[in-house]
């Protein structure tokens, strides 16, 4: 298995990040020229009365009129922000921004991060309901278990527009995905499995749901929390839990591990061991997706098998299990037929897509963004990546067409193919072909001299053109100087960057001569009259 190498950065470079030019990560531009008194006339008084005249006759006139049609809201209360725990709804902005600009960036679909400063379930839910009206679909984010249950369960059962908890169904349908190729590759039948789900969270009983939904018997699902197995009869069980229970007499994860299909934890480091490893089944499909740190390494699992097939939540891994698949495609879906919800059928389509698309040839755009390997549909590429650009129309059609099928869609489709077309024009081209760029740059690297190297913007470009891994940077300075830059941004002064000194004669004559070879050769001396 091969690992790819991450950029890394500083918690100073990612504050700068945050803080340069605008504060944050979003803003709000006019979809319409405001230019000359007709347009503001139009915009607002007068000409905006005519809308608010056809919402009010007609409620539905909302999706033609204004941006309701094409905007969610992600929505928290910071109580379980990413691994991080309950650091309150403020803390969660920064996350929820993120989310916004995912949105947008994958699937065109404007959104706005909304965090609402309660822990009461009850509170959340009337605040959801009484704004709702101005969104297509809602988003929840980063909500502690149970409250996420309640909350989402409640708003779905008065809302007439998508609900949607991301950390649940998007790890579900993401996993789902993943699990319908790795069975399909290890010629697994999905009615015959047994699954251990390590973890008993809103990620990991979704999963169990849609799992099941899917195809695999309730009683071929053993989920294990804290305590260990989560059995019929055990004591203190919510109602959640209690409905993942199942009869068995194993007690522990070393003992349902015992001949398992397969493992899915979303629990926490080391929670999975090389021993309990060589347990299970042959062929076993392992999905070590806590994050940061997997429960356990696919360095760990190679050493005591040759034969698995391994997910984790990390883009340093193939096969990584990243929810960014899923939810702007899965709202695209929705929002473009009017979906009043997201159903099972919609996410079991979604699933399905996913898979599917796994299994067809790349496209150049996917092995620019990859490094320039074209990945092939096996043990190590069991999920399309991120970067894929047939995500955007193919998901999308197979969610949409879900919503028409089962009866929850105000708007049909006539034309899929057109449809699909219309999807693909949405996104920006141009981000590919850059990616093309940077792959061909990382392939065929320099040495590239950043003078002036004591000037901390010029730093700043060295050490992200160096962790981007874009070529060698040199940087020309007084090495003290350039050094407290260094620790100024927020690395350690010894971070490996070459640093030339620019008293250094011997080398200062190189360069100079090197860049007097590159320059067009004049005839006679050029004058410039004032």
């Amino acid at each position: 298995m091969k690992k790819t190498k991450i950029d890394h950065y500083t918690d100073k470079e990612a504050l700068d990040f945050h803080k340069d030019k605008k504060p944050g990560k979003i803003e709000i531009s006019s979809s319409k020229n405001m230019t000359t008194k007709r347009d503001l006339a139009l915009a607002y008084s007068p000409g905006v009365a005519a809308p608010v005249r056809a919402i009010s006759d007609n409620p539905e006139a909302a999706f033609d009129y204004t941006s309701k049609g094409n905007l969610v809201a992600v929505i928290s209360n910071g109580s379980a922000i990413l691994g991080m725990g309950n650091l309150g709804a403020l803390a969660s902005k920064p996350v929820m921004e993120g989310k916004a600009v995912l949105f947008k960036r994958f699937a065109d679909i404007d959104s706005i991060d909304l965090e609402i400063d309660s822990e009461n379930p009850d509170e959340i839910i009337n605040s959801i309901k009484n704004f709702a009206p101005s969104f297509g679909g809602i988003n929840l984010e980063d909500i502690a278990a149970p409250d996420c249950f309640i909350i989402e369960e409640k708003l779905k059962e008065i809302l007439d527009i998508p609900v949607f908890h991301d950390d649940q169904h998007g790890t579900a349908i993401i996993t789902t995905a993943a699990l319908i190729n790795a069975l399909d590759i290890s010629k697994k039948k999905i009615d015959k499995v047994k699954i251990i789900v390590n973890g008993a969270g809103a990620s990991a009983m979704a999963c169990a749901n849609l799992f099941k939904k899917t195809g695999v018997p309730k009683k071929n699902i053993t989920m294990v929390d804290r305590t260990g197995v989560i059995y019929r009869g055990r004591d203190n069980l919510n109602q959640w839990k209690s409905s993942h229970a199942i009869e068995t007499k194993d007690r522990t994860l070393d003992d349902a591990i015992t001949n398992a299909d397969v493992f899915l934890g979303l629990s926490a480091k080391g929670a999975l061991t090389k021993d309990m490893v060589k347990k299970m089944a042959k062929n076993p499909i392992i999905f070590a997706c806590a994050n940061p740190d997997p429960e356990i390494t696919p360095e760990e699992i190679e050493e005591v098998r040759d034969d698995a097939i391994i997910a984790t939540g990390r883009s340093d891994y193939p096969n990584q299990v990243n929810n960014l698949i899923g939810f702007p495609y899965i709202f695209r879906g929705a929002l473009d037929v009017r979906s009043k919800t997201i159903n099972e059928e919609m996410k079991i389509a979604a699933a399905h897509a996913i898979a599917k698309l796994a299994k067809e040839d790349v496209p150049d755009e996917v092995i620019a963004a990859m490094g320039g390997e074209r990945p092939h549909y096996g043990k190590d590429y069991i999920i399309p990546s991120t970067f894929d650009p047939r995500l955007i129309s193919v998901i999308p059609a197979a969610v949409a067409k879900a919503a028409i099928d089962t009866g929850v869609a105000r708007k049909k489709i006539d034309n899929y193919e057109i449809y699909k077309d219309q999807l693909k024009q949405r996104l920006d081209p141009t981000v590919t072909i850059m990616q093309g760029v940077n792959t061909y740059i990382k392939k065929k690297q320099k040495k590239v001299v950043f003078a002036d190297g004591e000037d901390e913007n010029t730093l700043k470009a060295a050490i992200a053109f160096k962790n981007s891994d874009l070529g060698m940077p040199i940087l020309v300075g007084k090495e003290e100087l350039i050094k407290n830059q260094i620790k100024k941004i927020g690395y350690n002064e010894n971070f490996d960057i070459e640093i030339v000194n620019s008293k250094d004669t011997a080398k200062r004559e190189k360069y100079v001569k090197y860049l007097f070879k590159k320059t067009p050769k004049r005839k006679g001396d050029v004058g410039v009259g004032l």
